[in-house]
């Protein structure tokens, strides 16, 4: 057993088999040695346990834990816990880490010792691990990142490393805010750390029906909201509320200053952007599924003009599927329920979210 690992790698798993060996092999064969495998199952029903189970057998880096079913904030505590590294890698059980990842996260970790976290690009793939895209349209230096933070999440969870003892310092994840709780965890370590991505792919990133971020995307919009919310209260000196809180509730919001305007505005950005993402990598039917989980949502001018763009996202994906009348449907509502000109509509169909 390493007693002082430079990295340690935390994994948390339930029921993930089908994707779990690919995601473990990718750490184990990672170029940089020195490391522990922190792998925490908490609750699983399928073969997960027996998988990481046969790994553990074979290589004694992992460090294999049991916990029973538990919020995933929850349990990536647990084995965030566990750590003895001088740095945590995050590790998704979906994701596959190339194999320079930690090498090249650490090597930019100690020639910036001042940096708290840092992230890096990603290759989608499908649930086939089929190249989709590449993503690296986002901020790198620390200036412009905890200016973006304060908007959007501009880490890919599954990449970054941070330093351990940023991680305790700030009390790790937060367990209100599942699936943002990561989101409000970069924020609480950008108050004190300096934060970074480096422009290399280093993780293929899969996109899949059955991923967190696709089963509950309005909770996580929420969340993320709270968490910009709770910012203001620890820049004044005041008792952050998400502190003493086990789950958010419109009486939490309202405590916050969150009005249900900012709530509704939220959700429906949110949904959009996911929307654009689920069409630029193909997921067509996950996103017609987004689609009207949203609409049954809509309510108020305010965000009309967002809900006119996600119809016609919808009509795009209707009419590449041959579903004529629906197509003609969905563009004859979004232009209907727009406050927006009619060119303006056009212009939107032809380049939201691409005209491919």
């Amino acid at each position: 057993m390493i007693n002082q690992p430079l990295v340690s790698v935390v994994m948390v798993t339930r029921n993930v088999e089908r994707f779990l060996s690919e995601a473990i092999e990718s750490v184990l064969s990672q170029t940089l040695q020195n490391l522990e495998f922190i792998i925490v199952d908490f609750g699983s029903v399928d073969q997960s346990k027996d998988i990481v189970a046969s790994y553990a057998a074979r290589d004694r880096r992992i460090v294999f834990s049991q916990i029973p079913q538990c919020g995933l904030a929850a349990a990536r505590n647990v084995g965030c816990s566990l750590a003895k590294g001088h740095y945590i890698a995050i590790q998704d059980a979906d994701d596959m880490s190339l194999p320079h990842r930690l090498m090249t996260e650490v090597e930019f970790g100690l020639a910036h010792p001042e940096v708290g976290l840092v992230g890096s690009a990603i290759q989608r793939v499908d649930e086939n691990g089929k190249y989709l895209d590449i993503v690296d349209n986002f901020p790198t230096e620390d200036w412009e990142i905890k200016r973006e933070l304060k908007k959007w999440n501009p880490f890919w969870q599954p990449t970054v490393l941070i330093l351990r003892e940023a991680f305790t310092q700030v009390g790790g994840y937060r367990e209100a805010l599942p699936p943002s709780e990561d989101y409000d965890l970069w924020l609480r370590i950008s108050e004190r750390y300096k934060c970074a991505n480096v422009k290399q792919v280093l993780v293929k990133y899969r996109i899949h029906g059955g991923q967190l971020s696709v089963r509950k995307r309005k909770e996580q919009i929420l969340c993320a909201l709270a968490a910009q919310a709770s910012v203001s209260f620890r820049q004044n000196g005041d008792s952050d509320p998400l502190d003493r809180a086990s789950q958010l509730t419109p009486m939490l919001f309202a405590e916050m200053g969150v009005s249900e305007g900012a709530q509704r505005s939220a959700l429906a950005e949110g949904f959009l952007y996911w929307m654009k993402e689920g069409y630029a990598s193909h997921q067509y039917e996950t996103v017609l599924e987004a689609g009207q989980e949203m609409f049954q949502m809509q309510k108020g001018a305010d965000t009309a003009d967002l809900f006119s763009e996600a119809r016609l996202i919808v009509a795009k994906i209707y009419w590449k599927q041959r579903r004529m009348v629906c197509s003609c449907y969905s563009f004859g509502y979004a232009i209907l329920s727009s406050t927006k000109s009619v060119k303006r509509v056009l212009e939107l169909l032809l380049r939201s979210p691409g005209s491919a």
